[in-house]
């Protein structure tokens, strides 16, 4: 059962499933941290405000002396947004990179046509002419 696993661990598609996973998880830093560093703060200029915390409150908190709000209700839509540009461009980049690798791949070559030889009219006026004989 051992041997079994590791056959099935060390499998091509296993592994490469794997690393594409890592360099995902990576590259979702990478988008989020484009988005939340300089996308929001630009379209944040708009509001005055850091755009991420945007926030529609349907119902006021009650705050406490150290300053934190209980009770509050909201819907933060600047957050969800953020997170909606942050798939885009990773869905974006991984259209290009799928792209770019169907381009890569060797198109592949018609099967070769068969080799042309007598038509069917032609083979039954041979046969003619041979009992004829």
């Amino acid at each position: 059962m051992l041997k079994e696993f590791k056959e099935f661990a060390m499998k091509g598609n296993l592994v490469d499933i794997a690393v594409a996973f890592v360099m995902g998880a990576a590259f979702n830093k990478v988008v989020s941290s484009f988005t939340g560093g300089i996308v929001s703060p630009l379209i944040g200029l708009i509001f005055k405000s850091d755009f991420k915390d945007q926030k529609w409150v349907i119902n006021e908190g009650v705050a406490d002396e150290a300053g934190n709000v209980t009770g509050e209700v909201a819907v933060l839509w600047g957050d969800f947004v953020t997170n909606l540009i942050d798939f885009i461009i990773v869905a974006f980049v991984m259209f290009l990179i799928i792209k770019g690798i169907n381009k890569m791949k060797k198109k592949e070559e018609p099967a070769p046509a068969p080799p042309a030889g007598p038509s069917q009219e032609d083979l039954l006026a041979e046969i003619r002419d041979l009992l004829k004989k």
